[in-house]
């Protein structure tokens, strides 16, 4: 496999239309791939849709759409127009997200999250490639959906992985996982279950990036990210598995209500660990070294404030 450099877009600080050029640029920088997602920001097919006209060379990927808050038609509806719009160069990710987004924000019951997500995929697998389904799934049913638009070929479709049951349905029944919210040397442990589907499953990280910001303030970003996903019932316990005991503190006061206190009990050494931050040359190779370790495809996610323009160069392999 060719060596894959990835980031994730939209680009922070900028407007969709002032993305264009730097977009544009990707390729020349050593970018291969550009990977979206959706929480409360853009969606997920739109940025690439962009992408896709705008660097007609970059391969496109969602890091995840949810499986709960589009119906399962009208998810293979819009994957299989992003993969008819960029032939060969879509894949499509899918997954749980969290409590907070589908059920806070959308109103939508958070239950079953392994059999929602095995079952959409079941379901997409013969969608995408134009099959008629009338299925009962334990889930969700469909009742004779036919897609009127099949893509050539069909998108490989991943799932959004954290602990051995879904990393275990992702190398099974999909091609390959999403990991994010973890170290290089986490990843030793997370791979191994993906690759019992098959040594040639694809696995895409998402990697949180701060280049060339002093480390205090890098430090001091990164706590408010951590805090907020490791109180999500699905990351805690991801690191409760991972054995990250240097949470629990952190997680002591986070459950007394006491939101200063949890952020100072985030260790230096784990926020070292799970965003890489430091001159840009230390940050590739930090980013190489989860690939060294199992992953096949990293995605950069910057999450430093301001324009992110001289990151993405920084970063770039060329």
């Amino acid at each position: 496999m060719d060596r894959r450099w990835g980031i994730s877009v939209p680009l922070p600080e900028l407007s969709l239309p002032e993305q264009r050029e730097l977009i544009a640029e990707l390729p020349d920088l050593g970018y291969t791939d550009v990977w979206s997602s959706e929480a409360n920001g853009a969606d997920a097919f739109t940025p690439l849709a962009l992408a896709s006209t705008w660097a007609p060379q970059l391969r496109l990927g969602t890091a995840i759409v949810p499986v709960y808050t589009r119906g399962p038609a009208t998810l293979a509806m819009s994957a299989a127009t992003m993969a008819a719009a960029a032939p060969g160069r879509f894949a499509l990710g899918v997954g749980t997200s969290s409590n907070v987004i589908v059920e806070r924000w959308n109103g939508i019951p958070f239950e079953e999250p392994y059999k929602r997500v095995r079952d959409t995929v079941r379901f997409l697998r013969k969608a995408l490639r134009g099959e008629k389904v009338t299925e009962s799934y334990d889930t969700f049913e469909v009742k004779g959906f036919t897609a009127g638009l099949v893509a050539d070929p069909v998108p490989p479709v991943l799932v959004a992985a954290l602990r051995p049951g879904m990393l275990k349905l992702a190398g099974r029944e999909a091609d390959g996982a999403i990991i994010n919210w973890l170290s290089p040397e986490d990843v030793r442990a997370v791979v191994p279950h993906v690759q019992q589907g098959g040594p040639d499953k694809e696995v895409v990280a998402r990697i949180f990036v701060m280049p060339d910001v002093d480390p205090e303030t890098a430090r001091g970003l990164a706590r408010r990210h951590i805090a907020a996903y490791m109180n999500v019932p699905v990351y805690r316990a991801f690191h409760e598995w991972l054995g990250r005991d240097e949470f629990t503190p952190m997680w002591q006061a986070w459950d007394a209500g006491d939101r200063k206190a949890a952020l100072a009990a985030i260790p230096d050494s784990v926020v070292d660990d799970l965003v890489v931050h430091g001159p840009a040359q230390y940050c590739r190779e930090r980013v190489q070294q989860y690939v060294d370790n199992g992953v096949t495809t990293p995605a950069i996610a910057l999450v430093a404030p301001g324009d992110p323009t001289e990151a993405v160069r920084a970063l770039g392999l060329k």
